[in-house]
């Protein structure tokens, strides 16, 4: 199964943000485990560095990248994805791309927390609790 991971589950995984904590770790040991394949956004890697080098400092951040490097697959963003992105009309421009990257790698299931964010999706779209649980049937 093919996973596209919104960049707050992967924030959540990663800064240990309760009380999401734990159905993001749920996800990433199904990635670990190769029960899924998880991908994100190029861009999703610029925002969680900024974001971990504020709260917690550059070496954990150069540490937070080396992990998604090695766990998740990177989806390409050039012209054709923020062209299309922008042709969406989402209200969140990053939510938009992040689609945009999610249907050109042709994933199964979107996992966010921010289930509004992809309203209209052609792809199923649910939370990672949600996730947890229909995963392991």
């Amino acid at each position: 199964m093919r996973v596209f991971i919104d960049t707050n589950v992967v924030l959540d995984f990663l800064l240990e943000r309760e009380p999401f904590v734990d159905d993001a770790v749920r996800l990433f040991a199904k990635i670990d485990a190769g029960e899924i394949v998880g991908f994100i956004a190029a861009t999703t890697i610029t925002n969680i560095y900024y974001i971990i080098r504020k709260a917690a400092g550059i070496t954990v951040a150069q540490d937070a990248i080396s992990q998604i490097l090695t766990d998740l697959h990177i989806c390409t963003v050039d012209r054709n994805i923020l062209e299309q992105a922008i042709s969406l009309n989402f209200q969140d421009f990053e939510d938009a791309v992040q689609y945009a990257c999610a249907i050109t790698s042709m994933v199964d299931i979107i996992v966010t927390r921010d289930v509004s964010g992809f309203v209209g999706s052609e792809i199923s779209v649910m939370l990672p609790a949600e996730f947890s649980n229909i995963s392991s049937e």
